[in-house]
């Protein structure tokens, strides 16, 4: 018999945990579950399932499935379990792996050069960086399946094949991204969102948000999780939440230092809910894109407008702490890259689309 169990998440809709519980003799004899995004997908996945499992052999044959689970499992398992305390990126990599050949193979099977064969696959069609975000993703779920959940995945094999993946080129760390905006470039972006903005006033005011990226340095999700309720505006600075930490995706909270610039953008922002910028992610980099298009501006990324931002720090004269205290980088190491930059000042004093956004802008300290 199945139940579906309506679970409330820390953001966004709930999950429904359908779970199956078979028995016979009144012992249970049989158990297994899934969670979904939406209750009648829980509920097709229990009919279906149940109608497997009355079958003649259905029960022996998931028992025997169960004790030897794929690799697919594993990655199924590692969703389930992690929902979404795992960045979106990280879910759609995991996703799109299960349908390569080797999420289909028994955990207990899987070697070292399986792992090689996936990533010359993957490489025919992305780089060597994106092949080794890719692995990296998938190595942890290596990490814990054994001690986790006893799966039989050796965690070895993944670590002989890094070594090997990266002897042959196959995998290489993520190149630093150098692009910076011109002023000319951000004016035909800030005239084209000034004019969207006009047209449509309940978009999204990407000029804006443009604006305060550069000057705050923040990163698109940090910038759509911003709360009034965490705005100091004595201390011109701001609780950033669930910052971006390479072991920890949640509750890594950390207080940030707002430029001039950036805390009089926040506060020409209507004060109408508890977010700063109530936008999705999704809706401020398609904007983005569709905008560069238009404009004509080539390789530029809304995470360049962070780059430049840094950059533009350093180019005032700013040290590494003070750097850091806006950025929000917890390893100085992080900001040696910067450290070649010579001050020259600030190529964006006196903007007037800053004037624009925030008209009564007060004067640095």
């Amino acid at each position: 018999m199945g139940t579906i169990i309506e679970r409330p998440r820390k953001k966004g809709p709930p999950a429904y945990l359908a779970q199956i519980s078979l028995m016979r003799d009144g012992r249970i004899v049989h158990r297994e579950s899934r969670t979904f995004d939406r209750r009648p997908a829980a509920a097709a996945w229990m009919r279906k399932r149940e109608k497997e499992l009355a079958a003649p052999g259905g029960i022996e044959a998931a028992q025997r499935d169960k004790r030897n689970p794929t690799l697919g499992d594993a990655i199924d398992r590692y969703l389930a379990e992690t929902g979404n305390r795992i960045g979106r990126t990280k879910t759609q990599v995991l996703k799109s792996l299960k349908a390569e050949d080797i999420a289909g193979r028994p955990c207990e099977e899987i070697r070292s050069p399986d792992i090689v064969d996936l990533a010359r696959a993957l490489g025919t069609r992305m780089q060597p960086q994106t092949v080794g975000n890719y692995l990296s993703h998938l190595g942890a779920i290596f990490a814990i399946a054994r001690p986790a959940w006893g799966y039989p995945l050796d965690k070895g094999a993944m670590d002989d094949a890094r070594i090997v993946m990266r002897k042959l080129g196959m995998t290489s760390k993520s190149l630093k991204r150098e692009r910076r905006p011109a002023l000319d470039e951000l004016d035909r972006l800030m005239t084209h969102f000034a004019d969207r903005s006009a047209r449509a006033p309940t978009a999204a005011p990407m000029h804006a948000l443009v604006a305060f990226a550069l000057f705050s340095t923040r990163r698109q999700e940090e910038i759509t999780r911003l709360a009034w309720a965490d705005l100091d505006e004595a201390g011109s600075r701001i609780l950033v939440r669930d910052m971006k930490h390479p072991g920890q995706k949640r509750g890594n909270d950390l207080w940030c230092d707002l430029p001039t610039e950036a805390l009089a953008i926040i506060r020409s922002q209507p004060r109408e809910g508890d977010l700063i910028y109530p936008y999705s992610t999704d809706a401020i980099s398609a904007a983005f894109t569709r905008a560069c298009k238009v404009a004509g501006i080539e390789d530029l990324h809304f995470h360049d407008l962070r780059h430049e931002g840094v950059s533009r720090l350093f180019e005032m004269g700013l040290s590494i702490p003070r750097v850091a205290a806006v950025s929000g980088h917890r390893s100085w190491s992080s900001l040696q890259r910067y450290t070649h930059l010579r001050q020259t000042g600030d190529k964006w004093a006196g903007w007037h689309w800053l004037t624009r956004i925030a008209p009564h802008r007060p004067e640095a300290d």
